[in-house]
């Protein structure tokens, strides 16, 4: 295969995983990491309350999680 070939694939297949640790993940499975992150982070500072920033950030990466699970499933 030539290198025109390889590109020619790479555009009709763009990637699609995130290498974390040499294992690929998805990437709307790393977007969702990181926006219950961030979400954990902004509560947190926001109440000082560890409760409330643990189950908001959980709460919000899990529903990120999901809904771009169903959206890359379905195209």
């Amino acid at each position: 295969m030539t290198t025109a070939e390889q590109f020619r694939e790479a555009v009709r297949h763009p990637a699609s995983t995130v290498s974390v640790a040499g294992v690929p993940w998805p990437a709307y499975k790393v977007v969702a990491l990181l926006v219950g992150l961030l979400v954990f982070v902004v509560v947190s500072v926001a109440t000082t309350t560890a409760a409330t920033a643990v189950l908001s950030g959980a709460a919000v990466g899990a529903l990120v999680w999901l809904g771009l699970g169903l959206a890359s499933s379905s195209s």
